[in-house]
């Protein structure tokens, strides 16, 4: 791998039933527990290949929580492979809820909290995904936590799946669609947290699916971060992303899960090997766009 920096965010959501060779833990004193151990070790192997063409790993919450407990485990042992790999983590969960719920999902993902019997850790993630559908009340804890840490949250707001077209598009009866009223909202919650690279802690996940509202978001969110999942096995294209990038290289993070994890299944490579490529290839393709 060269010297340039990466905008490429490895997504991790295994699938029990889909791990690369060699993953299966022997031991185990459950099928859960098994199974669990199984991703581990998993993960573990992607990030190895894959991650030194990668800036951060975004682990799926809900593939580790299928697993019980022991998918939690799993997910602390994740976390802790990646850091010492030098990653950061975004943990994608999408939480979103009343104010106090709130506060307890951002005390999990992004920081600790405190008990009669001490200090009680969460993930400590470096960033996490949350859900704008309840308005402003059920984000400002999160960036609360966020910013207390020196951390950031990443906002839904025009999101990767094909469904998204049924609320995010909808037009307002004062003008704009919902996905551009949560962009401004994003946009507010943002200002206090622009740091001296000109981007703030409050950023935006914006589908690599749709690019075609790339521009307008940037528009009315210029100091935001944005994630771009959906590259690859959703069909977004790296080479449409430009416009994420206008503030410079940091403006954009690119996601790929699936098109990186299981690149040996069109190539017939070693997964390893695949996985180390397709990372890369894509890492070369940000940097050509990014600005």
């Amino acid at each position: 791998m060269s010297e340039r920096e990466s905008q490429i965010v490895l997504g991790l959501d295994p699938d029990p039933m889909a791990l690369w060779p060699g993953a299966q833990a022997s031991t185990g004193s459950s099928p859960v527990v098994r199974a669990a151990g199984s991703v581990l070790a998993h993960c573990c192997a992607v990030i190895d290949a894959a991650g030194p063409a990668c800036v951060a790993v975004k682990p799926q919450l809900a593939r580790f929580e299928q697993l019980g407990a022991s998918g939690w485990v799993a997910l602390e042992g994740v976390v802790d492979h990646a850091r010492a790999a030098g990653l950061l983590v975004i943990a994608d969960g999408k939480r979103g809820d009343i104010d106090v719920t709130a506060r307890a999902y951002a005390r999990a993902l992004l920081g600790s909290t405190d008990t009669p019997f001490g200090r009680a850790p969460g993930l400590e993630a470096d960033m996490a995904t949350v859900n704008p559908l309840m308005g402003s009340d059920a984000l400002e804890p999160f960036v609360q936590t966020a910013r207390e840490a020196g951390l950031g949250v990443l906002v839904l707001v025009r999101t990767s799946n094909p469904g998204a077209a049924d609320i995010e598009d909808l037009e307002l009866a004062g003008g704009g669609r919902v996905w551009e009223r949560i962009a401004k909202l994003v946009d507010a919650l943002g200002r206090d947290g622009v740091g001296d690279g000109y981007l703030s802690d409050v950023g935006a996940v914006l589908g690599a699916t749709v690019p075609e509202h790339l521009e307008r978001a940037r528009e009315l969110m210029p100091h935001a971060v944005f994630l771009l999942p959906g590259v690859g096995a959703q069909g977004g294209r790296v080479e449409d992303l430009a416009a994420a990038f206008a503030p410079g290289r940091a403006g954009g993070l690119v996601a790929a899960s699936r098109s990186i994890a299981s690149a040996h299944l069109a190539t017939g490579a070693d997964p390893a090997d695949a996985a180390r490529a397709e990372a890369e290839r894509l890492r070369e393709l940000a940097w050509g766009i990014s600005r």
